[in-house]
């Protein structure tokens, strides 16, 4: 492998506990965790453990969560984390304390990507492109955004926690990548916003001050802006990369977001088989 190659390499982390018991989508599908929910007969984890494997960027991989009972209803995990193919930790009483927990794991210079266990349609593709832009940004750390309008067009009438910026109306896609040791301590930032992520106006007030939360309610916060004001009052320099899939601004937190990525894949594998007899018929 050469220097360039090496650079490009990161470990990922993938939080993979439930928020809460009784979990909507484990309880749908009768599975012990929603990491291991079935979406199309695959397990959700597995799903983002196979993309993460064939984007030829990650290293290593550390998955935090799900509890020891709920990976021994999972043959397919459990064999990965036997075999050392994975590293398994267990979850903490939040998503960012688990993370914090991970990245204490690392080598502290090395690059790290972090995602959910619930990004069932995350590929290769979309890895690949946010690690590659999150490199050119020369941030310390990077976040994956996809513009709302991007994911309306194309799976209409899909709902999506919105954040609402003069220049954009964007969604979170759960990519975050820490490029340095200090673009880890996002993670500490994150923990005092974990409990207002579905209130941003309230996120944006308790976290960056009344100046910028006036600008939001007024419409005139932009994405820009908001960054600079995280940088100041943290020293991170934070990057947001726009990707151009919108299927990664969606994941599975209730069982309408199930049924929606299922319908995705179902339509994906069909396209793909008539491609494929097209083309055998053309042969």
């Amino acid at each position: 492998m050469n220097p360039m190659d090496e650079r490009r390499q990161f470990t990922a982390v993938v939080l993979a506990a439930d928020r809460a018991a009784g979990d909507p989508v484990a309880a749908r599908t009768g599975s012990a965790c929603k990491a291991i929910a079935p979406v199309r007969g695959i397990p959700m984890i597995i799903r983002v453990l196979d993309a993460l494997e064939a984007s030829g960027m990650i290293k290593s991989i550390i998955i935090c969560g799900p509890p020891k009972h709920a990976i021994q209803t999972c043959p397919e995990l459990d064999d990965r984390i036997a075999s050392g193919r994975v590293t398994w930790l267990p979850n903490l009483d939040s998503p960012s304390r688990s993370a914090d927990s991970c990245l204490a794991k690392i080598e502290r210079d090395a690059p790290v990507l972090l995602t959910t266990a619930d990004h069932a349609l995350l590929t290769p593709a979309i890895v690949q492109y946010f690690l590659t832009e999150s490199q050119k940004q020369e941030g310390d750390a990077a976040v994956g955004a996809v513009a709302y309008g991007d994911i309306t067009a194309a799976f209409p009438g899909a709902r999506r926690t919105v954040i609402k910026l003069r220049d954009a109306q964007v969604c979170g896609c759960n990519l975050y990548a820490f490029l340095n040791p200090r673009g880890r301590g996002l993670v500490s930032f994150w923990r005092r916003a974990e409990e207002l992520r579905k209130r941003p106006w309230q996120l944006i007030a308790q976290v960056f001050g009344l100046i910028t939360v006036l600008f939001y309610v007024t419409g005139l916060l932009t994405v820009d802006r908001g960054l600079k004001t995280v940088a100041a009052r943290t020293g991170i320099k934070v990057s947001p990369v726009f990707l151009p899939y919108p299927q990664a601004g969606i994941d599975v937190d209730k069982v309408a977001d199930l049924l929606l990525v299922e319908s995705i894949l179902a339509e994906r594998q069909s396209n793909s088989s008539n491609d494929f007899r097209h083309s055998d018929d053309n042969g």
